[in-house]
């Protein structure tokens, strides 16, 4: 679980909801005779409808059993799932977008899945799709990747949908937070950047990939209490996502970024922005070179997480489709490549254990945002 420290309010989020769908009512009962069939005008032909019908019912049965035995045979027999949708709340580029895109194509890759369509709806740090999520009560075909940020931005975007109502399939990855610059920025160590925000730190703007309450912003007013800077000063701007925040940092229209690191290795081996300190205990290898905050004289520890959550009433059988889709990839050597490649720590769980793992975090999360006056 992430460590959290209490802060003081910084800034809110209007709330944004996906519309609610409206069913259109079945047409009343005619009553006029004119509009009956032959065979409601005729009761002699009744007795022969009914035979015909009781036949056709039989036969769908029978069809219908046949099918599910079967569907449920080939479930087990360890063919490819097909049909899968694995929605993004937030806009590409960022580190839910990565994650999703990953597991989708290590499932392909590995014959787990086949053709997992990825698709975003982002808006209001991930409650949109978040609703969106709730809305599609029973859709066992779908499902959405999330994390820390989404169960902030419940609170903070005062939604109506919450975590608690979805159905929780797999906890997939935790990631260290990281604090980033342009290769442009004149600061070259962490030291230098905070010396430069403890002197000005309204005037520097601090971006993050998450809504009030994300991770992105828990991080730098966490790191902000801890250096001697009050977080009522901290200048935070809010993107949505990585693919958001990405292209203010490069564009220089923030002076730093602080979001998981995994979002920005391709820049930083390209040179586009560099690191100056990650959140984790202990150094990564994916950045060997970067300090630590605590090895940097700062004494802070962060830690995000990634997930994915169905559609709230789905089947037993459409959870097992998913469950057992995502522990063979969590198995497989190609997923275990990606972890390393990215960064990620492997943080797997599923079932009942994720679902006790969202109720805590859900809870903490109600408790810091409440004493921070970003909930009720």
């Amino acid at each position: 679980m992430p460590h959290f420290t209490l802060i003081p309010l910084v800034t809110t989020m209007n709330s944004t909801t996906a519309a609610a769908t409206t069913q259109t009512p079945y047409p009343p009962e005619v009553h006029d005779r004119r509009h009956l069939t032959p065979t409601e005008r005729d009761p002699a032909m009744r007795p022969m409808l009914w035979v015909t019908t009781a036949a056709l019912a039989l036969a769908s049965v029978t069809a219908c059993g046949a099918t599910a035995n079967k569907s449920d045979s080939n479930a087990d027999s360890g063919k490819p799932a097909t049909g899968l949708r694995l929605m993004v709340p937030n806009t590409a580029g960022g580190g839910y977008d990565t994650t999703a895109r990953v597991a989708a194509k290590v499932m392909d890759d590995a014959k787990i899945a086949t053709g997992v369509q990825v698709f975003n709806l982002p808006g209001a740090g991930g409650t949109v799709g978040l609703q969106r999520t709730v809305n599609e009560k029973g859709n066992g075909k779908l499902a959405m990747q999330m994390g820390l940020g989404v169960v902030g931005a419940t609170y903070t975007s005062k939604s109506k949908a919450t975590l608690t109502q979805t159905t929780p399939l797999a906890k997939l990855v935790e990631e260290a937070g990281a604090i980033v610059v342009p290769k442009n920025s004149p600061y070259k160590t962490i030291g230098d950047l905070v010396t430069a925000w403890k002197a000005n730190p309204k005037g520097m703007a601090v971006g993050g990939g998450s809504s009030p309450g994300g991770p992105d912003h828990l991080l730098p007013m966490q790191l902000a209490q801890t250096v001697g800077i009050d977080p009522k000063n901290v200048n935070f701007v809010s993107y949505d996502g990585g693919g958001e925040l990405l292209p203010a940092l490069l564009g220089s229209k923030i002076a730093f970024g602080a979001s998981g690191f995994g979002e920005f290795l391709d820049q930083v081996e390209s040179g586009q922005v560099r690191v100056l300190a990650v959140t984790s205990e202990k150094p990564i290898d994916a950045l060997k070179d970067v300090p630590t905050l605590k090895s940097s004289g700062i004494d802070l520890v962060f830690t995000n997480w990634r997930g994915i959550v169905a559609p709230p009433g789905i089947s037993d059988a459409d959870k097992k489709v998913w469950i057992d889709a995502l522990t063979k990839m969590h198995d497989s050597a190609e997923w275990k490549s990606e972890l390393q490649k990215h960064g990620w720590s492997d943080a797997f769980v599923t079932g009942d254990e994720f679902g006790k793992f969202l109720t805590d975090q859900d809870k903490a999360v109600a408790d810091i945002l409440t004493k921070l006056g970003l909930a009720a």
